[in-house]
């Protein structure tokens, strides 16, 4: 017995040294894949920051130095669109990027306020080829000359500016402005609105204002992206390669049609139709809507479900108390839906259960907890039951209530009801705001997509477990005659537990911020540029708000081009609802696109409603008029023709500008989708808001409104030209 107690001591003892033998075997491996884990993932990071790194390098290549500042101090910086170091143990700066602090001084230099340089030079390239030497001398006191010294400070601004059209806009960066500069490094918390008339740089200021706060507040925005908001589709591929160009490409840019995941706003309003859908009043005429959708039974006039049992019954009293019990929740309309079916289901079941276990000598009901509860389950389980609730208080989508409203508008005047009314056809930018109320009235019950995703988990654990328990049982252990040695083989259930294997099997989400974005309705974006701010409706700014909770947003625009009737115009209407008087405004003065002959005639256009009105000034004169053309109506066509043939400049791009009615009789100069890389390109005025071209010819003016005159009249760079059967406005025929 002595022995079998030792045997059994020694065995115990040898097995707590094999158990420590296989833990510590076990804690290695672990630790040994750990490592290797976190050296894959350091190596994905690195790989990612070099992609990035070079995919900014390939994005900034043309012209990638621009620019350089000497310092009193001796000190030397070039100055490019990204930054550059050298691989050394300093990372000593090879070049500075434009939005870094010490590059700033090459924006607000002057020689009044040297800001500690010497000189600032501006490097023009072709390519990686050096074209031009610019040199500004800062300190008078230094004697020094290069022989590249500029007699003129403003002449690589002038350059740029007369520089011929491509069809897509160029960034600013070596050109930018002080009054630019104050406003694309402004601070990013709050609303900024930068308010400014034609041809100031709003958009190129937005633009690089976008770039500026990705730099300066990479690690916040990177995670929850920029959005930029256009007027339409033209003008976003006008903009398209201002980011890229300056290493920026996790930028969302959408126009607000393009807001709701999985709906393409094709169709089109009349304006009077998008201002009704546009007004404030349609939240409360939704919501309105939405409620009509929960009814309930007549009185007198009960819902009769068939049902194994006997019939069952939904009167007027059952569906007020459980629809009055469901709203009290003040959840949206989906999310509500199960405490009224609950409540529903639950006075149904008692029904039954009343009927089936009523004593007919008047004694208690004989059904006990459990049967009452099979009793649910089983109405519970009943497609009848869930068709009849789902009359009175059905799912929507937003989809299917705002297609279903448009059909038979109501809460609306008779008139108004028939400006929106419409049976079926594509979804309009205006109805995509009402969408988007739509979802946030209705919600979404995805309760079954959770226990379906849920449900995918266990089953993918579950398989994981097996194979586990597959690889356990191909352990072996080996004993020795004498039973005092045992070899164990690590499985690989040592290492991993099923759930944690079957996450490593789960596909990771390789999207980026912008692209996961653009596919969740309820993405909160870190800071939203919106450009032609005050041509978007009451119903668009909801929108616009509930995607920036922190109200984070710079607005760029020109009250005095508003041209969309259900536009708001008014910065104070536009943030007074949301953020009260805790704005900041800022106006642009300059008008860097419009020769000075060409604005004053658009100036004296807008002077005849505003006499007040006071243009942004323009830097440059070209001597060049603009010129009229008077053509009967049957020769328009020929006419304008002819002018097209006149006015195309070799280089550079060619805009008409016409009424919209007036566009099948020019259909030969282009039509369908706006592609601004033509030489020439047909537009309507809505359409031209926010481009530029380097020669514009204005068809029929009188057929325009004011506000789209005016856009139409100042998008031209050099020559403006009119062509017309109508008699001209009277302020465009006057002098001065």
């Amino acid at each position: 017995m002595r022995r079998e107690q030792q045997f059994v001591s020694l065995a115990h003892e040898r097995l707590d040294q094999l158990r420590g033998e296989a833990e510590a075997a076990v804690r290695a491996t672990m630790a040994q894949v750990s490592t290797s884990l976190q050296a894959r993932v350091e190596r994905d990071i690195e790989v990612a920051e070099h992609s990035a790194s070079l995919g900014a390098l390939d994005a900034a290549d043309a012209g990638l130095c621009f620019g350089r500042i000497d310092r009193r101090d001796g000190v030397t910086y070039h100055i490019g669109r990204t930054g550059i170091r050298r691989d050394d143990a300093d990372r000593t700066p090879l070049l500075i990027d434009w939005r870094a602090p010490v590059a700033r001084p090459f924006y607000l230099a002057t020689g009044y306020e040297p800001m500690g340089l010497r000189r600032r030079r501006h490097i023009t390239t072709e390519g990686r080829t050096v074209t031009a030497l610019h040199d500004e001398i800062m300190d008078l006191a230094d004697t020094t000359r290069t022989g590249y010294e500029s007699h003129d400070a403003d002449e690589v601004l002038l350059a740029a500016l007369n520089s011929a059209r491509t069809g897509r806009m160029a960034d600013i960066v070596s050109t930018i402005q002080a009054e630019q500069d104050h406003i694309i490094r402004a601070p990013q918390r709050g609303v900024l609105v930068v308010e400014g008339g034609p041809g100031t740089g709003k958009t190129a200021v937005a633009l690089h204002r976008a770039a500026y706060l990705l730099y300066a507040h990479r690690e916040q925005l990177a995670k929850r992206a920029v959005l930029i908001v256009g007027p339409n589709p033209a003008f976003l591929g006008y903009i398209g390669e201002v980011l890229p160009s300056l290493g920026e490409t996790g930028v969302l840019l959408a126009t607000v049609g393009e807001l709701f995941p999985g709906v393409h706003a094709t169709g089109s309003d009349t304006p009077a139709a998008a201002a009704v859908k546009g007004r404030a009043e349609m939240a409360h005429v939704l919501a309105e809507a939405v409620r009509d959708r929960q009814q309930v039974p007549e009185k007198g006039a009960p819902l009769v479900i068939r049902h194994d049992d006997g019939e069952l019954v939904i009167d007027w009293d059952m569906a007020v108390e459980a629809r009055h019990k469901a709203r009290e929740t003040q959840l949206p309309h989906n999310l509500a839906r199960p405490h009224f079916v609950f409540r529903i289901i639950d006075e149904l079941t008692a029904q039954l259960a009343d009927r089936i276990g009523a004593d007919p000598y008047g004694g208690p009901n004989f059904l006990g907890p459990d049967d009452i509860a099979l009793l649910g389950k089983g109405i519970a389980a009943s497609a009848e039951v869930h068709s009849a609730i789902a009359t009175l208080w059905p799912p929507l989508t937003p989809q299917e209530f705002l297609a279903d409203y448009l059909a038979r508008p109501t809460h609306l005047g008779a008139d108004e009801a028939e400006l929106i009314r419409r049976a079926d056809g594509p979804w309009t930018p205006a109805d995509v705001a009402l969408l988007d109320e739509a979802a946030e009235l209705l919600g979404e019950d995805d309760s079954a997509a959770r226990a379906a995703a849920e449900a995918e988990r266990a089953r993918q654990i579950a398989y994981a477990q097996g194979v586990l328990d597959v690889s356990y049982a191909s352990r072996t252990y080996e004993f020795e005659d004498k039973h005092d040695e045992e070899s164990e083989v690590l499985a690989a259930h040592d290492i991993i537990d099923a759930e944690r294997f079957a996450e490593r099997h789960e596909e990771a989400d390789h999207r980026t911020a912008a692209e996961r974005a653009a596919a969740d309705r309820t993405w909160a974006f870190g800071h939203i540029i919106v450009d032609e701010a005050q041509e978007l409706s009451a119903m668009a700014w909801r929108l616009l708000m509930r995607r920036c909770p922190t109200r984070s947003m710079t607005l760029v625009g020109d009250p005095a081009q508003t041209g969309d009737i259900a536009g708001l115009g008014s910065w104070k209407r536009i943030l007074e609802p949301y953020v009260g008087d805790r704005w900041q405004h800022t106006r642009l003065g300059v008008n860097y696109r419009t020769p000075a002959e060409i604005m004053d005639l658009a100036a004296r256009m807008r002077r005849k409603s505003c006499p007040d009105f006071r243009p942004p000034r323009s830097v440059r004169s070209t001597g060049v008029v603009p010129w009229t053309e008077r053509a009967t109506k049957e020769d328009l066509g020929r006419t304008v023709l002819a002018a097209v043939a006149r006015e195309t400049p070799d280089e550079g791009r060619l805009a008409v500008i016409a009424p919209r009615e007036l566009h099948g009789e020019l259909a030969s100069l282009g039509g369908g989708p706006v592609d601004l890389t033509r030489t020439v390109v047909l537009l309507d005025p809505r359409q031209a808001k926010g481009l530029e071209f380097d020669s514009v010819i204005v068809v029929e003016p009188a057929l325009f409104g004011e506000s789209d005159l005016y856009v139409a009249l100042t998008r031209a760079t050099q020559h403006l030209g009119l062509v017309h059967v109508e008699d001209l406005p009277e302020a465009l025929t006057q002098k001065g």
